[in-house]
């Protein structure tokens, strides 16, 4: 039999709601609506399917300030992480919403309504109190704090729901289940002792006995649940997530596990995320949740010491176990025992025992570089799936973005560069220069500051597609403004190699090289607002290459940009 929800009744409100969907529906389409962020997205969908029992809305003022000081709802009910509908007080008051209004969520995928908001409640919160209490810390090193206070709007809209329609998934849809369905499968399985287990990273053999051994620890079924929603920063992506999932569920004795994914938005809370988190499991029906190391870690603060104590997250649920009504499994980090080929908790490992293990940071090092990675780590399926989404450096696409002034020679750089990489071979070499963005993509921009940065931004946006699709990019913009250029770096970074390159010919040099003789022109007031005679130049302050056509020759410059690349192993063979 399932557990239990958590406050004695499953909140799923698509159930409830389905006798006047119809009327609710019409409703929606005539109401003033927002559109909801994709954080408010994963967390209405699991308001309005029963995974946040006891809530049935978004928090109110009274319910967000005891959910924060207090660690539960006001009437005594757990619950570790405030839930809210942060819109802007702007918005609102465009819109005319007070108290008692209706608002319709939309979905900001494909703008389907999703649901119905009767407000209670409108406050504004404090975000520097919820930071420390909740989170632990007012330091934006923490993904949540910095999300509190860059991307959350001033004013928070509490209220009850009403559901109109679920958000639309068009991935892994027969393994997207929510509580209602998940608690059937238990049913139709027999199955009534269920441990979950909780993850946002790629499976390996270490995970596998983790979760064989809770269950053998507890008589028990496994649910491997993993987090689809937003995870932290610079995580795997979740395709490439659940494809290993997928080939690690084969590893299980059969009828053992059962794969179900979660629209989680996690906020890296560490011991409140982890109470948080087996509240959720509890709705789903598990009667046992493991947690682990460091459950729901963000990393190292501003000071560069972890956030959250290795256990502290165990400590906080056992702390509450009583009431919590699912049996916590807490787990040491396991080691591997190449003498007796065998994972061990550390905590269990005999003195001097020889033991290996390999980091997340040493396994992202051996993807990027093709370095092996060895079978007792991961079965050779799932490095087959992690390496097609990380192939190694030769394989990655990268931006070479040279900026300077008109005339700099960018541009005889970019051309000769394009030679020299098509030579190469390996790769596609795609060139934007700036005179051919600005004809193709941006004929209808001027050059004020506004407007070059809107030009620049257009050019970081191809060029980031095209790293990300391994292909060598070269971009050959003026590019005057070093805000623009970081954006530029930030967009492609996420991708893929990015190398700024500062053509740093001397403004005499460039008139001299002009000869369309547009300086002149700008020398002699015919056009306004030209780079480098009344407008400004940012030089760069750490490219990664500065170079000067009067002193070095092309070849030579292009050269040096090619030792760049081989550093780096994007070219060449190793």
């Amino acid at each position: 039999m399932a557990n239990s929800p958590h406050g004695g009744i499953l909140k799923d409100l698509y159930v409830r709601d389905e006798p006047i969907q119809a009327s609710v529906q019409a409703e929606a389409e005539t109401l003033p609506y927002v559109t909801l962020t994709e954080r408010q997205l994963c967390d209405l969908e699991l308001i309005l399917n029963g995974g946040f029992s006891p809530l049935d809305g978004f928090l109110t003022q009274a319910e967000y300030t005891s959910v924060v000081e207090t660690l539960r709802l006001p009437d005594g009910t757990l619950w570790a992480i405030p839930i809210y509908l942060d819109i802007a007080r702007s918005e609102l008051d465009k819109l005319g919403v007070s108290t008692g209004s209706r608002l319709t969520l939309r979905d900001p995928r494909d703008d389907q309504p999703l649901a119905i908001i009767t407000v209670s409640d409108l406050y504004t919160p404090d975000f520097a109190n919820e930071a420390e209490k909740v989170y632990g810390a007012n330091d934006q090193a923490h993904p949540a704090v910095h999300y509190l206070f860059n991307n959350t709007r001033d004013t928070f809209v509490g209220g009850k729901l009403q559901a109109v329609n679920a958000p639309q998934h068009y991935d892994y849809v027969a393994i997207r289940r929510n509580p209602t369905e998940v608690r059937a499968l238990f049913k139709k399985l027999n199955w009534t002792r269920v441990v979950a287990f909780q993850t946002r990273n790629p499976m390996h053999r270490a995970h596998r006995e983790l979760t064989v051994r809770a269950a053998r620890m507890r008589h028990a079924n496994v649910l491997i649940q993993p987090v689809v929603g937003l995870t932290k920063p610079g995580d795997i992506d979740h395709f490439t997530r659940v494809r290993v999932y997928q080939a690690i569920m084969p590893k299980y004795p059969n009828g053992m596990a059962q794969l179900s994914l979660l629209p989680l938005a996690m906020r890296m809370g560490g011991p409140r995320e982890a109470l948080w988190h087996a509240i959720i499991r509890k709705n789903f029906g598990a009667t046992h949740f493991i947690i682990g190391r460091d459950h729901a870690g963000p990393g190292t603060n501003s000071q560069g010491q972890d956030f959250y104590g290795p256990y502290e997250a165990q400590d906080l649920v056992l702390k509450y176990k009583d009431e919590l009504d699912i049996e916590v499994v807490p787990f040491q980090m396991l080691t591997y025992l190449p003498d007796t080929d065998e994972y061990m908790p550390i905590n269990e490992v005999p003195n001097e025992t020889k033991t290996l293990n390999i980091s997340g940071t040493e396994l992202r090092r051996r993807l990027k570089t093709g370095a092996p990675i060895p079978e007792w780590f991961s079965y050779p399926e799932v490095v087959r799936i992690l390496r097609e989404a990380n192939p190694p450096r030769d394989k990655q696409g990268f931006t070479v973005f040279l900026t300077g002034l008109h005339a700099s020679g960018k541009e005889a750089i970019a051309r000769a560069l394009q030679v020299a990489l098509n030579q190469e071979g390996g790769r596609s070499v795609s060139l934007l220069l700036g005179e051919t963005i600005r004809h193709e993509l941006s004929s209808e921009l001027g050059y004020t500051k506004r407007e070059r940065n809107i030009n620049v931004a257009r050019i970081g946006f191809v060029a980031a597609e095209l790293t990300r699709a391994g292909a060598a990019c070269i971009a050959a913009p003026i590019a005057p403004y070093d805000e623009a250029r970081q954006l530029v770096r930030q967009q492609v970074d996420k991708t893929g190699g990015f190398y700024l390159v500062h053509v740093a010919t001397p403004l005499e040099a460039c008139i001299k090289n002009d000869r369309a003789g547009v300086y002149q022109r700008a020398i002699n007031g015919e056009i306004k607002g030209f780079t480098g005679i009344d407008d400004v130049y940012e030089a760069p302050e750490n490219p990664d290459l500065s170079a000067d056509i009067t002193k070095t020759s092309i070849s030579q410059i292009v050269h040096e940009i090619i030792l760049l690349l081989e550093r780096d192993g994007y070219i060449g063979d190793r």
